[in-house]
């Protein structure tokens, strides 16, 4: 069946299709159907009301190198960042459909409508499209032909649960297509605009930083009776601190980030070795913790960590936080008051007071 392309139709898949269309993927795609990865908005190409190509874009890779160089943004910029950008995770041509210039067709148009798309689902627009090819199997010749960037290659390393793959496999070409012609100054620069910002100062902390932030919490005084402790209160306080860096602003995703950990990076905060695992502390531990803590030595510590680290901040954001459930005895509600560095993100200084509901 010959095509005209210009009859071409894209729309996102209905949810009475989403069965459909992860049958076709698993019959005819080589690397079969793929679950949702994060945000994610899947397409069919029809032409007179008939599927010719599958295709779907899901959360961007945690990491890649060739393409953060190509970037060139920081490390404490990119996990705030990072969903300004998706993955093309699967592009189908279904078979009997192969017509001259289809797959360029398609990517186009599809295209075309993603970040308007992406907004009206997820609130926020998109940047830039990532794809990774394997040369074992392709050229990548419809990407080549619709200007993506071919910018490198993969280390060859597989995301799997928990992190990624021990052992290397086939690198495969990483391509790049930038939706906005000043991608790389908008992903780089210290401060988004508007427009672009999703709401939250993040920012990423290294290797050094895990096991260095338990060491500013050593002199603070321990609120919790001696009996029966499991952690240290340096460690709670540590992974406390490194959740709220990258995002955190609630006990339960500062609990879900500290879950998420890997062994190596429970090690580095120096979590409890239990049963031949490192273990982190509860939600009830760091919900305890965080309340009953003195606020001014805390507020002492937050500074040592700020006059070691925080070098590259040319303005602050002033942020105000009501702590839910964080009430006494007295019926007193926790609030916060926190001067957050643009550039890096770092806190500053925090203000508690308590109010009475």
């Amino acid at each position: 069946m010959i095509m005209r392309l210009e009859k071409i139709l894209i729309r996102p898949v209905r949810e009475s299709e989403e069965a459909k269309y992860q049958q076709l993927m698993r019959m005819h795609h080589y690397l079969g159907a793929i679950p949702k990865i994060g945000e994610t908005l899947r397409y069919i190409g029809i032409y007179k009301e008939q599927w010719v190509a599958l295709i779907s874009f899901s959360a961007a890779a945690l990491k890649c190198a060739a393409r953060d160089h190509w970037i060139g943004w920081s490390y404490r910029h990119q996990s705030g960042r990072l969903k300004l950008i998706v993955n093309n995770s699967r592009f189908l041509i279904l078979p009997a459909k192969q017509t001259k210039n289809l797959g360029s067709k398609v990517l186009s148009l599809c295209l075309k409508r993603l970040s308007g798309d992406w907004a009206e689902k997820y609130g926020h627009p998109i940047l830039m499209v990532e794809t990774f090819v394997d040369p074992e199997q392709f050229y990548g010749g419809v990407y080549r032909a619709s200007n993506w960037h071919m910018v490198g290659y993969t280390k060859g390393f597989n995301r799997i649960t928990g992190g990624y793959s021990r052992q290397t496999e086939q690198k495969k070409m990483l391509f790049l297509k930038p939706l906005h012609r000043s991608v790389q100054t908008i992903l780089s620069q210290h401060k988004l605009s508007h427009q672009f910002n999703l709401g939250e100062v993040k920012m990423k902390i290294t290797a050094g930083h895990m096991r260095s932030l338990p060491s500013f919490f050593k002199e603070i005084t321990d609120p919790r009776r001696p009996q029966g402790l499991r952690h240290r209160l340096s460690t709670v306080l540590g992974i406390a601190t490194g959740a709220v860096l990258c995002g955190m602003r609630s006990y339960e995703s500062i609990f879900d980030w500290a879950e998420s950990l890997t062994q190596k990076a429970r090690e580095r905060f120096g979590c409890r070795y239990e049963k031949g695992r490192h273990e982190v502390p509860s939600l009830s531990i760091i919900r305890n913790v965080l309340v009953r803590v003195d606020p001014l030595e805390l507020d002492a510590a937050f500074r040592r960590w700020n006059d070691t680290y925080a070098k590259e901040d040319s303005t602050l954001a002033i942020d105000g936080k009501v702590m839910c459930n964080a009430v006494d005895e007295s019926g007193r509600q926790t609030q916060i008051m926190s001067a957050v560095g643009h550039n890096t993100g770092i806190c500053y200084t925090q203000k508690k007071s308590e109010r009475y509901l």
